[in-house]
């Protein structure tokens, strides 16, 4: 009796023991991951749904493999190490229970419904969620349904009578790169409305600053860059930014190709409002903008370079704000173009490009440039 009574107890102490590690253990794997993530800025291709009013973002998955876009955030019990059978079946019942988890939101805000239009009651229901929850994969999960739920244009509406935009945009503070960038596609969509503008124009200045200090060509600097271009469409808030215009021809000119497009059509939007002429004009451009026209650079994205400069050349008014252009600094915009009139010849050695469509541009822009910017010299 004493024998088993001894052996009762130290079976015991090993399974809390064993219980008090595994505590321990995700808590601070918990918070590596977090720190990684931090570190990481974000990953993965996000679907582009800035441009189009109609466009819908659709991440739901049911592929539980390794490769998911989702395994950086389940969490493995300590004893599933990689190579053995033991682990393998660990991790994958890991994996099972963030997928379980991930499909109990919508079936949670959806139960009697496999269509994922949800109702105001269900909407509600998920906002709930996003409020209260904490897990980074359940807030994931519910973002998602909100943002398919925010593509359609009756949904943005309830959405906002339901007190939805200050909820997600409050996720705009966490430090999850991946939940984060879930947050902006919500406003994101949310955004192709005009009181929806209205009332996330106090959240401008946190999503630019963010925008620009997050990882460069990261999915939470993209996301970020289609939101603000989605709510400089109209010229009402396009002032918000004009601090920022300089750091905007940063990320574009240190940017992949994807992050330039966005950087592009932001630009553009501020480009075709005359009231922000001036303040493209005063923005600090980094030196290597010019040597977008020497290399072999894709040619839509010179267009659109030359587009916005174009636009900027005829909405300024030249001859009013003459007595006035001594007041743009060294490396602005402005003289930028100045030099862009005066190297016109080294210019045109975008013959490497073998483009006649980008020829034609570049000789039309100059022509039009030399005659507002040099009218005394063409006499």
């Amino acid at each position: 009796m004493g024998y088993a009574r001894k052996v009762g107890w130290v079976t015991a102490g090993l399974v809390i023991g064993a219980g008090a590690c595994y505590c321990i253990y995700r808590l601070t794997r918990g918070r590596k991951q977090n720190k990684e993530k931090m570190a990481e800025g974000g990953s993965g291709d996000v679907d582009d749904v800035g441009d189009c009013p109609g466009a819908r973002y659709n991440d739901w998955s049911d592929d539980d493999d390794d490769n998911s876009e989702n395994k950086g955030i389940v969490w493995y019990p300590p004893w599933a190490r990689i190579g053995t059978e033991a682990g393998t079946r660990a991790r994958a019942r890991a994996r099972a229970r963030a997928t379980r988890a991930r499909r109990a939101v919508q079936k949670r805000a959806s139960p009697n419904s496999d269509d994922t239009i949800l109702s105001p009651q269900e909407l509600q229901k998920v906002l709930c969620l996003v409020e209260m929850s904490e897990k980074p994969y359940i807030l994931e999960a519910a973002l998602i349904a909100l943002g398919n739920n925010a593509a359609y244009a009756f949904n943005r509406d309830i959405i906002r009578d339901l007190g939805g935009l200050p909820i997600v945009a409050k996720i705009l503070n966490t430090r999850d790169p991946i939940v984060k960038e879930k947050a902006l596609i919500v406003l994101n969509n949310l955004s192709v409305n005009a009181e929806n503008q209205r009332r996330l124009k106090i959240y401008m200045n946190q999503v630019c600053d963010d925008t620009i200090t997050s990882r460069l060509n990261s999915s939470v600097q993209l996301a970020g860059l289609r939101l603000l271009t989605n709510m400089t469409v109209t010229n009402e808030y396009q002032h918000m930014l004009a601090n920022s215009i300089s750091d905007f021809f940063r990320l574009f000119s240190a940017g992949n190709e994807e992050t330039k497009f966005q950087v592009l059509k932001l630009l553009l939007n501020l480009a075709e409002n005359p009231a922000m002429s001036r303040e493209l004009l005063r923005a600090q451009v980094p030196s290597s903008l010019g040597s977008l026209f020497n290399k072999k650079e894709n040619k839509e994205v010179i267009i659109k370079l030359l587009v916005i400069f174009e636009n900027i050349n005829d909405n300024f008014k030249w001859q009013e704000n003459e007595p006035t252009q001594n007041q743009f600094s060294e490396g602005s915009l402005f003289f930028f173009l100045k030099e862009f009139q005066v190297c016109a010849d080294k210019i045109l050695g975008i013959e490497s490009h073998h483009d006649f469509l980008v020829k034609v541009k570049v000789g039309k822009f100059m022509a039009k440039l030399a005659e507002h910017m040099f009218p005394k010299s063409q006499e």
